[in-house]
C-alpha cells in the first residue's frame, strides 16, 4: 500500500484482533488487574461524535494498560430501559422492546469500526430479563435489610400521561411530553433509604482523592448538610389539634427579624384548614399545579394566602406573626414551615413588599459603609457570606461585630439556654424515591395480598417479566390496564393478589452495572470471587451532567450491595478514579425564519465556507454562523460519526477529537480540523513507507539525536497519557514525527524510532499502528507489544543553546555543552558568524555571559 487507506487497513486490524480474543477480559492473579468504564450509552439508534470522544479518552487509557502489562476489563453495555422507548411505541406503533433491541444492534454497528478495545463478550443490557432478575433479586434483599420503605410522598403527577414525572421532566410547569400543567399530589411510593447514609456519603467525598473537587463539591451541596435550630412557634389559636408550628431554620440569628410564618400547601396545618375552608383548597389546588423541583418552584412567581391565623415569638408573647400558605415551600424538607425574615432573604423581603409584612434588619455591614441602605428602608436584602464580620443591630451576644457563623452559634447557645429549641444537623438529601407509572421499566417485585399485606415475590419465580402483549394507545401505565398481568397468588398465603405495577427508576438500572459487568453470566447478582478480583472501577469516565445523581446514586448502591452480600467491603466506593470529559461542539448553520418566524437550521453538509463566510450550497444565500455550540438534533448541527469513518476512517475521527483540546473542556469539530488530522496520519504512513524502502545497510548521521528525541517523546508521551493529557501527548507526537521526517540517521535507527511512534500512537490510532508495526515486521500484534520505556540517561541534555543579543536585539545562537567554562563559552561567541560581522573586525565593548540562560554583546 503506497498510500494511507483506513478503508483497507481498519476491517482488517478489527478482524485480527477479534480472532486473537485481544481484548476479553478473564481473571489473572499473576497480572495487576485494570479495570476502565465509560458511563454506559442509551440507545437511541444513533452514536454522535459526542460518544466518539467519550469511548475514545477510555480506549486509549484501557489500550496503555494492557500495553504496561496490565490485565484489562474494557466492558460495554446499554441503559436500554426509560419513557423514550414508551414514546416511541406511542408516535411509532412499535413494542418498546423492538425499538430498543433494534437500537442496540444499531449502535452496536455504528461503535464496532472506531475499533475501541472492548469486551463484547461482556455485553449487557438492562432491559434484559436476565439483567433485571438480579436487580429483582437485591431489591428483595434490600427490603429485607431495611434499605427500602413504601411510604406517601408528593410527587410530579401528569394528568394526561397519567404517570410520575422527574423533576428534569417538568418544563416551565407542564409535562416536557404531554404539554399538560403538572400537579402535585401524594401518592403511596417506593424509597431507597438514602437519606439514612447522608452523613457517610458526604465524609467519604474526602477520601475520593481522584474525583474532580468540582463534582465532590456538587455532591456535597446535593447533600447538603446543615446546623441550625428546630424549634416552635405556639399558635395563637389553634386548629383540629394543631396549636403549635414548628421550624427548622439555618440562620436563628435572624429569628429577631421574623416578620411572619410560611407552611407548605401540603403542611398537615394547611391540609386540615383545606378540609373547611374552600379558598384554603382551591389556593392550594393552584400551588400543586406546579413542579415539586426547588428549580421550578424559584422560578414560579412567589404566592401567599394569609390564613387569618398568628403565632407568638418565642421571645416576646405580645408578638404576633400571621401564618400564611406559601407556594415556595416544600414539605419533604425541614419541617415544611419556615418564619420569614425579609431583611436578609431576598426571596422573604419580595414576599415581605408584595403583602406589606414587616421588615427589620438583624445586623448591618460593619462599619456602616457609606451607599448601603437597609432592606427596611428600601435597600435589597442583605445576605453577607457567613464568614464575614458584620454589626449585630439585634443579637444574641449583644450589639457586637461578629461573623455570621459566629452569630447562628450565639443565637443556638442563646435558644438551648432559654429553653427555646435545640440545635440540630439536618440534611437537604431526600429518599430515593423510585416508584415510576410506566410500562418500560424494572419490575417491582411485590405482591399486594388483602390478608398480608405487602409480600416479596419469592426468589426462585424471577424474573418477573414485563408482558409483550401490551397497549399504548390510551395514556398511562398499560401494566394497569392488562388483564392478567398483575393477577398473581400471594408468595406467603397462596390466595389470589395483585403484583405491583409500578416499574422502577432508571437510575436504579445504571447504580449497580458497573458490578454487574465483572461477572456478567453468573446466577446471581454477582460473583464474589470476579467481584474480589475486578472491583474497583480503576477509571471511570463520563459527562459531568451525571455527577449529582448517577453518582451519587451509585455510591449508595454499592454500599447497599455490600450490606446485603453482593459486594466486597472494599467496593463501597465504587470508583476509585473519574474524569468528566467535554463536549463535541459544532457551528450552527442558519437561514432567515420560515413562515412561523423560526429559523431555518441547515446540516454542515449543505453548507460551503469559503473566504471566511458561509454560504448554501443549493442556492449561494448567505448563512449565518454561530460558532462552537452544543451539539443539538433540533439545531442539525450534528456530526455523523459513520459518514466520517466512510470519508477518512476512525483513526481521524478519534485522533482529531483527542488533539484539539484538554479533554475535560469542549472540543469544536471542523471539517478543516478532521481534513488536517487525515493528512497527518497520511503523513505519518509515507514516512513508514519510506523507512521501509530503505537500504537496511544504509549509514547516516545524527542517530544520538534522534534517540535522545524518541526517548524524550517515550517520556513525554506516557506522562500526557497517565495525567489525561491526550492533547499535549499528541502534540508531542507530531513534533517527533517531524524530527524523525527530517532525520538523515541509520535505517536502523530510524526503525526504531518509527516503530516506538506506532507504538505511541496506538492507543490514539490503533488501526495505523498495527499496520506499521507490522510493515516494519514487528513480531505479533503492536495491540499486545510492551509499551516502551525511555531511558532516564537519554533524557538528560548535556547541551543547552544560548541566544546572543548584539546590543538588545537578538542576532544568533550558539550551541554549548552545559558545563562548558564561561572564558570558552565567550570564545565560541566571539568566532559567531553574526558577531564576527557586526564588530567589523573591532572588539565589543561588553560581552556578557549568562550561564545556561544568555550572551549580551555589546558594542
Amino acid at each position: 500500500m503506497s498510500r494511507y487507506q483506513p478503508s483497507k487497513l481498519e476491517p482488517k486490524w478489527q478482524q485480527a484482533w477479534e480472532k486473537a480474543g485481544t481484548f476479553r477480559a478473564t481473571r489473572d492473579g499473576d497480572k495487576p488487574k485494570y479495570y476502565v468504564l465509560e458511563m454506559f450509552p442509551y440507545p437511541s439508534g444513533r452514536i454522535h461524535i459526542g460518544h466518539v470522544r467519550n469511548y475514545t479518552m477510555g480506549d486509549v487509557i484501557a489500550r496503555y494498560k494492557l500495553a504496561t502489562g496490565h490485565n484489562v476489563l474494557h466492558p460495554m453495555g446499554w441503559d436500554a430501559f426509560g419513557l423514550a422507548a414508551e414514546n416511541a411505541a406511542m408516535d411509532r406503533g412499535i413494542h418498546p422492546a423492538d425499538w430498543t433491541f433494534k437500537n442496540i444492534d444499531d449502535m452496536r454497528a455504528q461503535m464496532k469500526p472506531l475499533g475501541f478495545s472492548l469486551d463484547w463478550s461482556r455485553e449487557i443490557a438492562t432491559c434484559h430479563p436476565q439483567y433485571y432478575r438480579h436487580q429483582q433479586a437485591m431489591f428483595i434483599d434490600m427490603l429485607e435489610a431495611g434499605l427500602i420503605d413504601r411510604k406517601n410522598a408528593v410527587v410530579n403527577w401528569d394528568p394526561v400521561d397519567m404517570t410520575v414525572l422527574a423533576n428534569e421532566q417538568v418544563i416551565d410547569g407542564k409535562g416536557w411530553r404531554s404539554g399538560a400543567d403538572v400537579e402535585r399530589r401524594e401518592l403511596t411510593q417506593w424509597f431507597f433509604k438514602i437519606s439514612d447514609m447522608a452523613e457517610e456519603l458526604l465524609q467519604a467525598l474526602d477520601e475520593l482523592d481522584n474525583w474532580p473537587e468540582k463534582v465532590k463539591l456538587m455532591q456535597a451541596n446535593w447533600i447538603g448538610k446543615s446546623r441550625g435550630l428546630q424549634f416552635s412557634f405556639g399558635m395563637t389559636e389553634g386548629v383540629g389539634g394543631h396549636d403549635r408550628v414548628e421550624v427548622y431554620t439555618t440562620r436563628p440569628d435572624t429569628l429577631l427579624g421574623a416578620s411572619f410564618i410560611g407552611i407548605s400547601p401540603d403542611h398537615p396545618l394547611a391540609r386540615e384548614l383545606e378540609t373547611s375552608r374552600p379558598d384554603v383548597a382551591a389556593f392550594c389546588a393552584e400551588c400543586r399545579a406546579t413542579g415539586t423541583s426547588e428549580e421550578a418552584l424559584e422560578k414560579a412567581e412567589k404566592k401567599g394566602f394569609d390564613t387569618g391565623l398568628t403565632c407568638r415569638h418565642p421571645f416576646d408573647t405580645s408578638w404576633e406573626l400571621p401564618i400564611y400558605i406559601a407556594n415556595f415551600i416544600l414539605m419533604d424538607y425541614g419541617t415544611g414551615a419556615i418564619f420569614g425574615c425579609p431583611a436578609h432573604d431576598q426571596r422573604d423581603l419580595d414576599f415581605a413588599r408584595k403583602y406589606g409584612l414587616e421588615v427589620a434588619s438583624t445586623f448591618a455591614p460593619a462599619g456602616d459603609p457609606a451607599g448601603f441602605t437597609l432592606p427596611e428602608d428600601g435597600g435589597d436584602a442583605y445576605v453577607p457570606p457567613k464568614t464575614e464580620k458584620v454589626l449585630y443591630i439585634k443579637g444574641f451576644a449583644g450589639e457586637e461585630y461578629q461573623t455570621g457563623a459566629e452569630g447562628i452559634d450565639a443565637a443556638i447557645a442563646f435558644c438551648e439556654e432559654n429553653g427555646v429549641g435545640q440545635g440540630v444537623t439536618k440534611f437537604r438529601l431526600r429518599d430515593w424515591g423510585l416508584s415510576r407509572q410506566r410500562y418500560w421499566g424494572c419490575p417491582i417485585p411485590v405482591v399486594h395480598c388483602d390478608a398480608c399485606g405487602v409480600v416479596p415475590e419469592k426468589k426462585e419465580n424471577l424474573p418477573i417479566e414485563l408482558p409483550k402483549d401490551v397497549s399504548f394507545d390510551i395514556p398511562g401505565n398499560p401494566l394497569d390496564r392488562h388483564p392478567t398481568w398483575a393477577s398473581t397468588p400471594c408468595p406467603s398465603c397462596g390466595v389470589p393478589a395483585r403484583r405491583e405495577t409500578d416499574t422502577m427508576d432508571t437510575f436504579v438500572d445504571s447504580s449497580w452495572y458497573y458490578a454487574r459487568f465483572t461477572a456478567p453470566h453468573a446466577e446471581t447478582p454477582t460473583s464474589a470471587e470476579d467481584a474480589a478480583y475486578w472491583m474497583n472501577v480503576d477509571q471511570y469516565i463520563g459527562g459531568v451532567e451525571h455527577a449529582i445523581l448517577h453518582l451519587l446514586y451509585s455510591r449508595f448502591f454499592a454500599r447497599a450491595m455490600h450490606i446485603t452480600g453482593h459486594l466486597p467491603a472494599s467496593a463501597i466506593e465504587p470508583f476509585d478514579a473519574l474524569f468528566t470529559q467535554g463536549m463535541v461542539t459544532h457551528a450552527i448553520y442558519r437561514t432567515a425564519r420560515d413562515e412561523d418566524g423560526r429559523p431555518v437550521y441547515h446540516y454542515p453538509e449543505e453548507v460551503e465556507l469559503r473566504d471566511g463566510a458561509a454560504f448554501l450550497k443549493e442556492d449561494g444565500r448567505p448563512v449565518e454562523v454561530v460558532p462552537s455550540a452544543k451539539m443539538s438534533k433540533s439545531k442539525n448541527n450534528v456530526v455523523d460519526p459513520v459518514a466520517i469513518i466512510e470519508q477518512y476512517g476512525a483513526d481521524t475521527a478519534r485522533w482529531f477529537v483527542l488533539s484539539d483540546s484538554p479533554p475535560e473542556r469542549d472540543v469544536e469539530w471542523t471539517a478543516a480540523g478532521a481534513e488536517a488530522a487525515f493528512k497527518h496520519l497520511g503523513r505519518v504512513w509515507a514516512l513508514c513507507d519510506r523507512i521501509g524502502r530503505m537500504d537496511p545497510d544504509a549509514a547516516g548521521d545524527g542517530d544520538d539525536d534522534l534517540r535522545r528525541a524518541m526517548h524524550r517523546t517515550i517520556h513525554d508521551v506516557t506522562m500526557g497519557i497517565e495525567s489525561f493529557g491526550f492533547n499535549a501527548a499528541i502534540a508531542k507526537l507530531y513534533a517527533f514525527t517531524n524530527v524523525l521526517t527530517k532525520s538523515t540517521a541509520a535505517h536502523a535507527t530510524q526503525r526504531e524510532a518509527i516503530m516506538v511512534l506506532a507504538q505511541l500512537m496506538s492507543p490514539m490510532t490503533p488501526h495505523l499502528a498495527e499496520d506499521i508495526w507490522a510493515h516494519q515486521g514487528g513480531e505479533g500484534l503492536i495491540a499486545n507489544a510492551p509499551w516502551p520505556v525511555a531511558d532516564e540517561a537519554l533524557l538528560v541534555d548535556d547541551s543547552v543553546t544560548l541566544p546572543i543579543q548584539i546590543n538588545g536585539k537578538r542576532r544568533s545562537e550558539i550551541t554549548v555543552p552545559k558545563d562548558l567554562a564561561k572564558e570558552e563559552v565567550e570564545k565560541l561567541a566571539l568566532a559567531d558568524n553574526a558577531v564576527i560581522k557586526a564588530l567589523d573586525g573591532g572588539a565589543p565593548k561588553k560581552l556578557i555571559v549568562v550561564p545556561g540562560r544568555i550572551i549580551n554583546v555589546v558594542i
